[in-house]
């Protein structure tokens, strides 16, 4: 009997192959938890898979292909699914992003990914990688606005983002550039797109010290949350641990300033970086 086709690589290939899991898994007449058993992974990570907001793994692939008959599709589609424009310890992470319905994340160092401008994003990226050509820059910094046409939409997904003063701080690109993100930042605030809140130097030791942290809520899959240290990152859904950082993030917005006072201390900010340097 002949196995499915292959999917189609220009109608959205993560989602067909959510899709093409989950009935394969059903007409298997298997639970997720009974599939994952057979993955050695959770039924919870099987869900994701299913609803496209993890990725499969080779490994998993030639796992699912041998527990449901599937005569190596799982295998040859994976590998369509694995093409990214993100770096890899980033990709799946960004894939999430895309489709969370919700995201709470704390920066620590430098405005997130979401909140910058191109210019400021150039300046980080340049930062990174010194030596690489510019035409590279150009790619990782079109990925990255094209990441932000996520905010298009007036209210998906709920953003809500608390800024350690150091990030406001910090002069990456010089002092115009940081004057054009934060007037970004505030503009996004003052529309309603984004909560905003920042973490003053005045709070002294807090809960996010050790790190960035991101969390992310999907519709119809478990929450996860992401994490990332210099050229590494990683994406996790233990419930145990997601819930932890779910405290860790509500302890850091009750520190923070209030949206209010956060968006007058930003838009100060914007307006002095023009004319002065900050201490």
């Amino acid at each position: 009997m002949p196995g499915p086709k292959d999917l189609d690589p220009s109608s959205s290939p993560r989602a067909l192959l959510g899709a093409e899991l989950r009935h394969a898994r059903e007409k298997a007449g298997l639970s997720q938890e009974e599939l994952g058993q057979r993955l050695f992974v959770s039924g919870s990570f099987i869900g994701q898979l299913e609803a496209g907001t993890r990725r499969m793994q080779p490994e998993h692939a030639r796992m699912l292909d041998e527990a449901l008959g599937a005569q190596g599709f799982f295998q040859r589609n994976c590998r369509a699914v694995a093409k990214s424009k993100y770096v890899e310890h980033f990709a799946e992470a960004a894939e999430a992003e895309a489709q969370a319905i919700a995201i709470r994340e704390y920066a620590p160092l430098l405005i997130p990914g979401l909140l910058q401008t191109p210019a400021y994003a150039r300046a980080v990226n340049r930062a990174y990688d010194p030596t690489v050509p510019e035409a590279t820059i150009d790619e990782w910094v079109e990925g990255r606005m094209e990441r932000i046409r996520l905010l298009d939409h007036p209210t998906k997904p709920l953003l809500w983002m608390v800024l350690d003063e150091a990030a406001l701080r910090r002069q990456t690109g010089g002092r115009e550039v940081m004057a054009e993100a934060l007037h970004h930042i505030a503009g996004l605030a003052r529309r309603n797109r984004v909560i905003v809140q920042v973490m003053p130097f005045s709070a002294g030791a807090h809960s996010g010290m050790q790190g960035a942290l991101k969390l992310m809520e999907f519709e119809d899959a478990p929450p996860l949350v992401y994490y990332e240290g210099v050229r590494t990152g990683r994406l996790e859904d233990d419930p145990a641990t997601v819930a932890q950082l779910k405290f860790t993030f509500d302890l850091l917005a009750a520190s923070a300033l209030s949206p209010e006072k956060s968006l007058a201390l930003v838009e100060a900010l914007a307006q002095d970086y023009p004319h002065e340097e900050h201490p």
